[in-house]
Order: structure tokens, then C-alpha cells, then sequence
């Protein structure tokens, strides 16, 4: 970063920002825009264009792309006798919603986040913290470039702070938590086979999973109890559980 743009930053009216995003993240942000917009939620966002909001999700989408990318290259160079199950699975714990959640907050997310304190009645502020994460991750590839944004992944972030090998361990089982929580809740759920092809060589199948009558996950896998496992974990991401 130029010397002129650095005491720029620091002698704004931003520098007390520009200082906790540095201690948050072990450098100095550059488009500070990009990464107030990744600590907005939807809740007090507002309608820019055809619908779409000045809110963090965009940026959600993308860093989810890119720290998928990330996690997936690390697991294939540390597991190189694995095969793609097994890594997907392991990549699939990584990057959960709950373990994404858990990092945020260790993080200290929670006192960066603009949102509505009223949807926390709705029982999905969970989803807040791993959303906003995400949402960082494509705010530092947009400013600072993909080998950078690597880099802060592999050495501030995965090697400082998740235990791969005890993920590895562990053993979620995600339909059980969502019938859980729904009857915490009092809301009604059903797994739906929504599709039964047959394939070349076996059947495929697509399980939906219904909470309150709102399709929160879908999944395709060639057992059904894979299907509905892969839904129940993508039911949980949404409800941030």
C-alpha cells in the first residue's frame, strides 16, 4: 500500500475503524467500503437495483466460492491418499455454517455486524455470523487479489483456528439436530422424495426437506439416506444451527 494511501486511512475519520479491521484481520484493508458492506446484513439494507440490496450477500456468494477453493486445496495436499468422499465430507465440515459460526465469534464478529436486533425473534440469527465470514472472504479477494486472500485463509485462519483433525473426528448428525431444533420450536418438518431416477448404474435420489411448509434444503445422492443427510445439513446451514 502507498505511504500517502496508509496515513490517508489512518488519519481519516475512518482510523478507528481502519484499526479494528487490522487487528481483526493482520493487515490493512484497503476499499473499506467493501468491507462495511461485508458486515451488513439485509435486515438494514436497502434496495439499490432491480430488487438486489446493498447487503453482504453478494459477497457471501463469492466467498464462499473462494473459500471452498482454498479449503478444498489444502485437504487434497494434506490428505493425498484420501479419495473425493472423504475430502468432500471433511470440506463439508470446514465450511458448515455451525463451524463458521463458532469461528466468527471467536473472531469477535458479533460487535462488527449491522443488523435488525428484531430478527433475532425468528430463531435464524445463527446464520448471521458464518454469512458474515463468508462475506469477508470475498471482500478481501475483491480488494486484495486470490493469492493474497490464500494466504490469510491457510496462515490467519485455518492454521490458527480449526483443528482439522479433530473435524475429521467428528461425526454430525445433521437430520437429528434439525428435528431437534424444529421441536424446540414447535415448527413442523418432513423429508420429501421429490425424484427416483434411474442412472446407468443405480438410482438416484433427491430429497427435499420441508420446514413449516419452506423448502430450506435439497439433496441429490444415490441412497436415500445419503439424500437425506445432505438436505438436513443444507436445512441447518440456512437455519444457522
Amino acid at each position: 500500500m502507498p505511504i500517502s494511501r496508509f496515513y490517508k486511512l489512518y488519519l481519516s475519520p475512518n482510523r478507528k475503524y481502519v484499526k479494528v479491521l487490522k487487528n481483526l484481520l493482520g493487515f490493512v484493508p484497503g476499499n473499506l467500503s467493501l468491507y462495511r458492506l461485508a458486515f451488513r446484513h439485509k435486515s438494514v439494507a436497502q434496495n439499490i437495483r432491480k430488487g438486489v440490496k446493498n447487503s453482504n450477500e453478494r459477497l457471501e456468494f463469492l466467498g464462499d466460492a473462494v473459500l471452498g477453493s482454498v479449503v478444498a486445496e489444502v485437504l487434497f495436499k494434506l490428505y493425498p491418499y484420501e479419495d473425493e468422499g472423504f475430502l468432500t465430507e471433511l470440506r463439508s465440515k470446514i465450511v458448515s455454517r455451525n463451524n463458521l459460526n463458532q469461528l466468527a465469534r471467536k473472531l469477535g464478529f458479533d460487535k462488527l455486524i449491522e443488523f435488525d436486533p428484531k430478527i433475532l425473534a425468528n430463531g435464524r440469527q445463527g446464520s448471521l455470523l458464518g454469512d458474515a465470514f463468508e462475506a469477508l472472504v470475498g471482500a478481501v479477494y475483491l480488494d486484495k487479489g486470490y493469492d493474497f486472500t490464500r494466504h490469510f485463509l491457510v496462515n490467519h485462519i485455518i492454521k490458527a483456528h480449526i483443528d482439522i483433525h479433530t473435524l475429521e473426528q467428528t461425526e454430525t448428525n445433521f437430520k437429528s439436530k434439525l428435528i431437534e431444533w424444529c421441536q424446540r420450536h414447535g415448527k413442523d418438518i418432513t423429508f420429501e422424495l421429490t425424484t427416483n431416477l434411474e442412472g446407468e448404474s443405480a438410482k438416484l435420489f433427491t430429497i427435499q426437506v420441508n420446514v413449516d411448509g419452506e423448502i430450506l434444503g435439497s439433496g441429490k445422492e444415490f441412497s436415500k439416506k445419503n439424500a437425506e443427510k445432505l438436505a438436513a445439513e443444507k436445512a441447518c446451514a440456512a437455519l444457522g444451527i
